[in-house]
């Protein structure tokens, strides 16, 4: 069997003097960028200069749209009606669509954000309304959702090519969703844990949850955070791990299920 796996990575968080993340050592060893638009983090220069470096190693470039929320780094859940969401989306998807522009490139896909994702994820008004904010502006981008969750249906019943994720670096609950950042084992430390969770992702399309259950995920895109520790660390073990195991890492596309 041939498997294949996208490799993303949320950066382009950066804000003012405020450095975040490790963008430029993270992506010679990813496929896509998940850039943030302005609303979490992230600010125009910072946005252009993503760009910049992401078609310097030839990396499709997503819109990372989130909650206006910098203080909270767009983490935190905000009472947001859908067209609310549908406007924050469209705004953001927008700017990052004309940034990409003035460096003669145009966007892949988009990815929420934070609070706004996993938000997203359990509430099919709001999945719905991102999901026809990202095809309002440009039918043809590939929307990254957490696998299995409410925005994979809304995606595809707005039209849209879909990525199903799963993340290296985050553990699961039994509902498939993503566990709490306040929780502990939230986040996965340990670079050969995070390997071994992958591999079985993409190889056997099941993982470990917290509880000790193994639940089915689809594997499209998998996504590594550059703001956490030992980032650049995750990004060479997990690449070089993915490849040894003869999986094709490349960026996904219109065939994505």
């Amino acid at each position: 069997m041939a498997w294949t796996i996208d490799l993303n990575c949320d950066m382009g968080e950066s804000f003012g003097a405020w450095k975040m993340g490790h963008d430029a050592e993270v992506l010679p060893h990813v496929t896509s960028a998940n850039i943030a638009c302005g609303y979490h983090a992230g600010d125009p220069a910072t946005m252009r200069k993503t760009v910049a470096a992401a078609l310097r190693h030839g990396v499709a470039i997503g819109a990372h749209p989130g909650l206006p929320d910098l203080v909270g780094f767009g983490r935190r859940n905000m009472a947001i009606r859908p067209e609310e969401a549908y406007d924050m989306v469209v705004v953001q998807v927008g700017a990052m669509a004309a940034t990409a522009a003035s460096q003669g490139a145009r966007l892949h896909h988009v990815k929420a954000h934070g609070a706004l994702y996993n938000m997203a994820a359990r509430d099919r008004a709001l999945a719905s309304a991102i999901a026809q904010a990202v095809f309002d502006v440009d039918p043809s981008l590939v929307l990254y959702a957490l696998a299995s969750s409410a925005q994979v249906d809304a995606a595809r019943e707005a039209g849209l090519a879909v990525a199903q994720e799963v993340f290296a670096d985050r553990s699961y609950q039994q509902d498939g969703s993503l566990t709490p950042r306040t929780q502990p084992g939230a986040m996965i430390e340990d670079a050969q844990a995070s390997v071994r969770q992958v591999l079985r992702m993409v190889m056997e399309g099941k993982v470990r949850t917290m509880q000790g259950d193994d639940i089915d995920v689809c594997a499209d895109t998998l996504c590594i955070h550059g703001d956490q520790p030992g980032a650049v660390d995750f990004a060479r073990a997990i690449r070089a791990a993915l490849e040894e195991a003869g999986i094709s890492v490349r960026t996904t596309g219109r065939e994505a299920r």
